[in-house]
């Protein structure tokens, strides 16, 4: 049961370790070809610093998560090294893991080495099992797993090995005083809280707090900070790297130190899972307002890296492209989780642009295309026939459309992913159009098979819906903005008459319409709309006067009855782009008013007969 030394390897054994050691000689080429894998991978962000820690996907097959596109896989690259001897002479690892991939494969190999293998409950069972000779931890300490598990590795025979100082002459002493060996490595992997907790259906609170980790990030944190003279792993992936390190000769700080990060990275994401579960089980019972509990006051979001990008938002600039891990993100949909089909691998304006179309064509019920350029939306229209639909939101501005993103809310057919295909440009109904990506919820096999073949470089996007009541995070320089997601829909908003003139039944409708689709255009924003079509918008202009003015040279005639929405209120009327607008025919203007002149878009509208109505609120800028 008690084991010292190593049993001679099998010869299957032998050959699974040999193979894992050329895969990490191969993988170490491929590391140490670029310094870009020596980037770190993902960070936390929160209680006023951003912190860096290590999470990653491997990409597999054709069909990606958008999480899996481009990653390259953080590992450690090993230089040839070795390990320090313990002060009993004999080498000593400890392994406690609740994740129990490839133990055998670590067990045997560390054998293999002349490691004794010290070990805890159920892992030392799975190394029994599998042929390899463990000393359990309360053989070493004399003293009993208690308090059902919660206390076992919490004893100075365990930390006194992991913490000494090999250079340090007193604490040498204090071990051999005490019979304590010292532990040259330490493998260590969690209770898998994150996804107990995110599981469905949930989890009791007391579940939850059972399946808090308490030796493990002790056994971590403890090997982490003396990675001079040990060696701290918790990911399976790196097994192979360290059984590879460890048949080396000589001595590599850096190795040591990188696997340190990702062991503190480990524990700080797990801490970060707990904390925020913890507050969520203190809302409704906390004295803080309702306010309080949904920013608390201290906030830490785990971001996962998972690709590299070509480059930023301009050539000039590097870029990588994050997950957000808080559990709040759990299937909570988004272009982030997205499914990539086909396709080259994503860009940071195409991450924007997609976000964007997806954002926007999410938030209709009946069948809609959205086209996007540059994060606006140039083109919307909602049928009943969805062929139509995405011809309509082509034809409002196909210049714009061109080279841009279409996006639409529903499955994509044979026929739809032909018409896609093969729809040529209304500006000289010759020229195919040509799209950066597509997205939709959902694909036939044949609908995707056939947009596989319009090009080699259109990307093919499956996405979920996001989740109401998410918190919306925005960097600013030194700081983070948070806010509730804006979730806010035509039916959750009073669109009030102040004219004398009320809109007809179909002209609320195309307010309301209208009303969606500048929520989702970038301030100044103006948006023309009639029988559920985007006919033109006017963005991102100093003031409001010129963004309606590019509205209406897209409407062109379709104008005369149409709809138009505002994401403010009109500082002016007269002279302005009220008056502009009524004497261009628009019907009813939807605004959410406010402003000290109020009065005199009322007055303006009452002239010229058109419907004014106040909504009471400003979509975000």
């Amino acid at each position: 049961m008690f084991g010292v030394g190593a049993a001679a390897p099998t010869s299957t054994a032998t050959s699974a370790i040999t193979a894992a050691s050329t895969t990490a000689h191969a993988r170490l080429h491929s590391i140490n070809a670029t310094s870009s894998s020596h980037s770190l991978s993902s960070a936390l962000i929160g209680c006023g610093r951003v912190q860096f820690c290590s999470l990653r996907l491997n990409c597999g097959g054709p069909i990606k998560a958008m999480a899996d596109t481009n990653t390259k896989t953080d590992t450690i690259s090993v230089p040839n090294s070795a390990s320090h001897p313990s002060a009993s002479g004999n080498k000593q690892a400890l392994i406690s893991l609740s994740d129990k991939k490839d133990l055998a494969f670590l067990g045997k190999g560390l054998q293999e080495l002349g490691y004794t293998i010290v070990s805890t409950g159920g892992t030392a069972s799975t190394l029994e099992s599998a042929g390899v000779s463990v000393t359990k931890v309360e053989q070493l300490t004399s003293f009993p797993e208690m308090l059902d598990g919660r206390v076992k590795t919490l004893h100075p025979s365990i930390h006194g090995g992991i913490l000494a100082r090999r250079d340090q002459k007193h604490h040498m002493d204090d071990l051999n005083k005490h019979g304590i060996a010292t532990f040259d490595v330490v493998v260590v992997n969690l209770y898998p809280f994150y996804n107990k907790v995110t599981s469905t259906g949930g989890i009791e609170f007391e579940d939850g707090i059972e399946n808090i980790d308490i030796g493990g990030p002790a056994m971590i944190r403890a090997a982490a900070k003396n990675n001079k003279d040990v060696l701290v792993v918790v990911d399976p992936q790196d097994y192979p790297l360290l059984l590879e390190f460890l048949k080396g000769g000589g001595d590599d700080q850096s190795f040591r130190r990188r696997l340190a990060w990702k062991a503190f990275q480990h524990v700080a994401s797990y801490d970060s899972a707990v904390a925020e579960w913890l507050w969520k089980q203190t809302s409704g019972i906390s004295t803080s307002s309702a306010d309080d509990d949904k920013f608390p006051p201290s906030l830490t979001v785990p971001l996962e890296r998972v690709s590299s990008l070509r480059y930023g938002e301009n050539p000039h600039q590097k870029a990588a492209f994050y997950v957000d891990k808080r559990l709040a993100e759990v299937n909570a949909g988004g272009i982030a989780t997205a499914i990539q089909h086909h396709g080259k691998s994503m860009s940071y304006n195409n991450y924007l642009d997609a976000d964007a179309a997806w954002n926007c064509v999410s938030e209709f019920k009946n069948p809609t295309c959205v086209v996007v350029k540059h994060t606006n939306p140039c083109g919307v229209a909602s049928r009943d026939d969805i062929l139509e639909a995405y011809r309509l939101a082509v034809k409002a501005d196909p210049v714009s459309a061109f080279g841009g993103i279409v996006a639409f809310n529903v499955e994509i057919d044979e026929a739809l992913a032909k018409e896609i295909r093969e729809f040529r440009s209304p500006t000289d109904g010759e020229t195919r159009m040509f799209y950066e990506i597509v997205v939709a919820p959902k694909y036939t096999e044949k609908g995707l098979e056939i947009l596989q073949k319009k090009s080699k470089s259109l990307r093919i996007l499956e996405a979920q819906k996001n989740e109401k009541g998410k918190l919306s995070l925005r960097q600013v320089g030194g700081g983070w903005l948070a806010q509730d997601s804006d979730d806010l829909t035509p039916q959750d908003i009073q669109f009030n008459v102040v004219s004398e003139k009320a809109p007809q039944e179909s002209e609320l409708r195309d307010a309301e319409f209208a009303w969606l689709c500048v929520k989702h255009v970038k301030s100044n924003a103006i948006v023309i709309a009639k029988n559920n079509c985007m006919l033109g918008m006017g963005s991102g202009q100093p003031n409001r006067v010129e963004s309606l003015r590019i509205a209406l040279k897209k409407a062109g005639d379709e104008v005369k009855g149409a709809a138009l929405a505002s994401d403010a209120f009109f500082p002016f009327a007269w002279k302005d782009a009220v008056e502009i607008a009524c004497e261009n025919g628009v019907s009813v203007i939807a605004e959410p008013g406010g402003s000290i002149r109020d009065a005199d878009a009322i007055d303006c509208c009452n002239k010229y007969g058109v419907s004014l109505l106040f909504t009471n609120v400003d979509v975000p800028f």
